[in-house]
Parts: structure tokens; C-alpha cells; sequence
């Protein structure tokens, strides 16, 4: 533990769905905001191999040992080492209520909103690679087939970990990619979603349906039409790619838009 770092308090907005580590066996990007209303990423994480008394859920507290910026070869602005030793859950995750999510707004509406072109700008000036997004429309979501397997270099990592690791975790390669098709400061992009739960709602949808396609179709109509619903206030947690200046969509906040008198009242009943 450096003496440099110190331990802080973080609330986990962001979760992707697992990749392939050779050092880590498996790697999850993991971000949140500090107590002190800072973006934060907590790199790397293997995550589905912590202890369970570890194994956090978005919208939780954690607290965690940190190294300072600049350790390692990722020197995004927002990185930093966690010491997993000293990494401890908070309290229960904090509920959406009523689909309002007043107490998550307390604590992400205190982060600003840019345009991609604004953090495009931003990553330039000084390598700022988290940020929250609010189209101005969401147009479409793009489905495109993937690898049905991971590349041979992963294959061959898989069979020394089963040879020689601890027991490992079956890590399915998800056959399709997903990306949202929006309009953010007049002008429109496609950028892919790498959320967690969109990895494991795929995955659930395939087991009850019985049919990837369809299961795929089914993801897109829940990240469409429901968190992307008129009556919901749409953002996008945005982040880059390690190494490279790619801005896709982590995860995405969708509480209910502002409302008051008789709808207010109303949606307080349910």
C-alpha cells in the first residue's frame, strides 16, 4: 500500500460486462463517483473472482484504497489502482423509489452534462475519458453479429487457468454487439453499449427464448423503448477505451423526468 494513495469512498455507477485478463483472469471496468462528487475508475478489477463480502452492486458505497494517477501504463484521467485487499461494502444499494431516483440524483446530478464533442475536447485538454451524456434524441440501436468465440489467445489462456489456476468461471463471448444511435449537440453518432446488465439480460433472454435472435431483438427493445421512454430522462455514462480515444456508452441513468402536482402525487401510489 503506497503511502501516497489513500482510502475513499465511492459510488459504483458503472459495470461492464466482463473481459479476458492474462494477469487478472478476467477484468470488469468499474466506475463511480467519489464522495467528493469526482469521476473515478477502479482498474482493474476481477471482479466475479472477489470474495462475495466484495462483490458490490451498482448505486453501493465502497470504500477502497487507491494508488495516485499515473500508476501503471493507463493514465486516463479518472484511473486508479485500487488495493482489492482493502476494498469493503458500504450499506445497501440505493434504491430507485418509485422510479424517481432522488437519492441517486443527489449525487450524479452534481456531475456535469457534455456533448460527445465536449469530451472529445476534454479527453484532448487533459485526458478526461468519463462523462455523462443527454441526447437530444435517441434514434436507434444498432445490432450487429460479433465472434461467437473469444480470439485464440483468450482460448489458450482459458485452458492454462483450467489447468493450472484456480477453478475458473465459464465466461460466455456474446454473439451480437449493441450500439445506441443518438443525436448530442446537433449532430448524430453510433456509439456501442458495453453495459453489464445488458450482457446478462442477452443471456437470459437466450436461455427463456430459446432463439439468439430474438434474444437480441428483446435487448434492444428494453434499452429502446423502456429506459429510452418518452417519460424517462435519458443519460449516458460515457467513457473511452483503453488505449484508445473511443467514447462508447458504459451504462446509462433513466430516472423518471421531473414531474409535479397531480403527476407527482399520482406516482407516489405505486
Amino acid at each position: 500500500m503506497s503511502a501516497e494513495g489513500a482510502m475513499t469512498r465511492v459510488l459504483i455507477t458503472v459495470m461492464t460486462y466482463p473481459h479476458p485478463s492474462e494477469g487478472h483472469k478476467e477484468l470488469v471496468c468499474t466506475a463511480g463517483i467519489t464522495d467528493s462528487g469526482e469521476w473515478v475508475r477502479l482498474y482493474p478489477i476481477d471482479y466475479r473472482y472477489r470474495q462475495k463480502e466484495q462483490q458490490f452492486h451498482k448505486y453501493q458505497w465502497v470504500e477502497v484504497f487507491l494508488e495516485p494517477r499515473g500508476h501503471g501504463n493507463d493514465r486516463r484521467k479518472e484511473s486508479r489502482r485500487p488495493d482489492l485487499e482493502t476494498l469493503r461494502i458500504i450499506g445497501a444499494p440505493i434504491p430507485p423509489q418509485k422510479k424517481t431516483w432522488l437519492k441517486r440524483r443527489e449525487i450524479v446530478d452534481r456531475l456535469p452534462r457534455m456533448t460527445i464533442a465536449e469530451l472529445e475536447a476534454a479527453y484532448k485538454k487533459d485526458a478526461t475519458s468519463l462523462g455523462i451524456v443527454r441526447p437530444e434524441r435517441v434514434l436507434d440501436i444498432k445490432i450487429e453479429h460479433a465472434d461467437r468465440e473469444w480470439k485464440p489467445e483468450w482460448q489458450v489462456l482459458f485452458q492454462q487457468m483450467t489447468l493450472f489456476g484456480p477453478p475458473q468461471k465459464p465466461l460466455r463471448k456474446l454473439p451480437f454487439k449493441w450500439s445506441y444511435v443518438f443525436e448530442s449537440g446537433g449532430k448524430e453518432y453510433t456509439r456501442m453499449i458495453e453495459d453489464w446488465e445488458l450482457g446478462i439480460l442477452f443471456l437470459n433472454e437466450a436461455a427463456r427464448l430459446g432463439d439468439e435472435e430474438k434474444a437480441a431483438q428483446s435487448v434492444k427493445n428494453k434499452y429502446l423503448n423502456e429506459i429510452c421512454a418518452p417519460e424517462r430522462d435519458v443519460q449516458f455514462y460515457m467513457g473511452t477505451v483503453f488505449p484508445y480515444n473511443v467514447w462508447i456508452v458504459l451504462g446509462c441513468f433513466y430516472p423518471v423526468k421531473s414531474l409535479s402536482g397531480p403527476q407527482a402525487e399520482q406516482l407516489t401510489l405505486f
